[in-house]
């Protein structure tokens, strides 16, 4: 990995942007938590700056300015899952819109789309948007929002950012969306790329901690941020204060926890690649995946997200999984314990099956986060949910 480097600044940033000691009067080097619901006034509509806990939150606003700083961006917005942060951007758009959306992605905005805000008249399209020419072909005239993930879940499919935005921003008033929730702000900024909006569910790498449900958006639009944080207050949907105190505090070792993420990712991976018993192993930094150098030029590094299919159908699969010791059979990820799923049974089981077949979410397919334990911890207790699933080599 001695190709990749961090972006400047990023720890200093994680440690110190929003968080000034001297916007309190404590001078408190770590911001305090603040849980007023509401804020005295000098006067009618005279106010420091808060007025109501909806509205705004000191606390919330430490928050929010470490991560714009982290993203490259002017604003950050942070909402109260990821989900709601989603359902914010796409109240952006106006009954009768349309959205491409890359047809890989996580199983909730699948959901979202499909299910929700097609009942509010805003069609989605899903596109394979690693073809830049069937984007392109799936743009309408009353086209306004394009969404994507990269790398996708759970596929690990990974879509050229500035493609994409290059191709869309040909087209008036239409905004792009990258859902950069696998990679953290450590290892990608999508609005280097293009991207007008970069979404990300906290609960997983940038919070790190499996403790909180949060999402968040990050922008450097002026008109974009106006709008979102009218939304923000109207429908309300936003964090605790004491969530928010913990996220900022788990940004303060993200980047210490990416790069052993990532160095266990990678030796799982590689690990798998070289086991018969696994018929695939998805992971943008090896070799065999088709976008490696696509991932180089636009990442600055790998998380600890890994996809393989076991040899076998959904029977090794269960058998796989109800074997581990040390990764834990759970849903969600970029904890810093190591988790595996069945993303056809659980984090995908919204999307139909045979979209799911399309997609190659198959029965054998299995999504392992990685997390920070010892890394021959982590290959033992693979090697030995193979045996029992699959057999000896």
């Amino acid at each position: 990995m001695e190709d990749f480097k961090p972006f400047p600044h990023f720890a200093t940033d994680a440690l110190h942007a929003g968080q000034e000691p001297e916007q309190w009067n404590s001078k408190a080097v770590n911001p305090p938590i603040s849980m007023a619901t509401t804020f005295k006034q000098s006067g009618p509509g005279e106010h420091a700056g808060f007025e109501y806990g909806r509205s705004g939150n000191p606390t919330r606003n430490c928050l929010e300015r470490c991560i714009a700083a982290l993203e490259g961006a002017k604003y950050g917005l942070t909402f109260s899952s990821g989900l709601a942060a989603t359902m914010a951007i796409t109240h952006l758009l106006n009954a009768g819109e349309h959205i491409i959306s890359m047809n890989d992605l996580y199983g909730g905005t699948n959901r979202y789309f499909r299910k929700v805000a097609a009942r509010l008249n805003i069609e989605t399209s899903f596109v394979d948007c690693t073809k830049i020419d069937d984007v392109k072909k799936a743009l309408r005239p009353n086209t306004k929002m394009v969404w994507i993930e990269t790398p996708t879940n759970p596929t690990m499919q990974l879509v050229d950012i500035k493609a994409v935005c290059d191709i869309v921003h040909q087209q008036p008033d239409v905004f792009v969306v990258v859902d950069n929730t696998f990679m953290s702000s450590y290892f990608q900024r999508p609005l280097e790329h293009g991207a007008d909006c970069v979404m990300h569910s906290l609960t997983k790498y940038m919070n790190g901690h499996s403790d909180v449900i949060m999402g968040a958006v990050a922008t450097s639009n002026d008109d974009i941020e106006k709008r979102l944080r009218f939304l923000q207050n109207s429908i309300g949907a936003v964090p605790s204060p004491f969530d928010c105190f913990l996220v900022n505090r788990g940004l303060k070792t993200l980047h210490v926890r990416m790069k052993e993420h990532m160095k266990n990712g990678l030796a799982v991976a590689k690990f798998l690649e070289a086991d018969p018993r696994v018929t695939k192993v998805i992971h943008p930094g090896l070799e065999i995946h088709p976008q490696y150098e696509l991932g180089k030029r636009q990442m600055r590094g790998y998380s600890g997200m890994v996809t393989f299919y076991i040899r076998g159908g959904e029977t090794e699969a269960r058998d796989f999984l109800k074997a581990l010791k040390v990764f834990i059979l759970a849903e969600s990820l970029g904890g810093f314990e190591s988790l595996a799923e069945h993303p056809a049974i659980m984090t995908h089981a919204s999307v139909e099956k045979d979209e799911r077949e399309k997609l190659g979410i198959h029965d054998n397919l299995i999504r392992l986060s990685v997390g920070i334990e010892d890394t021959a911890d982590l290959i033992e207790d693979l090697e030995n949910a193979l045996t029992a699933a699959v057999g000896k080599e």
